[in-house]
């Protein structure tokens, strides 16, 4: 995950907890977190950034909506982050 943006890995993190969560869905958990607008153009590239990378499946909903679902090799790269972030943090908490 060291190759991945702080943007693609807060878009991996939110989309490993949502529950089938498609493009607008996950914008609007991003926006709230950021505070301030999320635009498609930043949103949908970096979703298939991470779906070619093999961390995210990207599936239809209908022919409109696209949902989105964290592979294992995705929640491998967010167990092996917390891991690393934990050495570092974990007497903070």
């Amino acid at each position: 995950m060291y190759d991945l943006t702080g943007f693609q890995r807060d878009l991996l993190t939110v989309t490993a907890g949502l529950d089938e969560p498609h493009g607008l869905a996950i914008k609007d958990e991003l926006e709230n977190y950021y505070e301030k607008e999320i635009h498609h153009g930043r949103l949908y590239p970096n979703l298939d950034t991470l779906a070619d990378k093999g961390l995210i499946e990207k599936g239809e909903a209908d022919r409109r909506t696209n949902v989105y679902s964290v592979t294992r090799r995705g929640e491998r790269e967010i167990e092996a982050r917390r891991e690393w972030e934990d050495k570092y943090v974990d007497d903070l908490l």
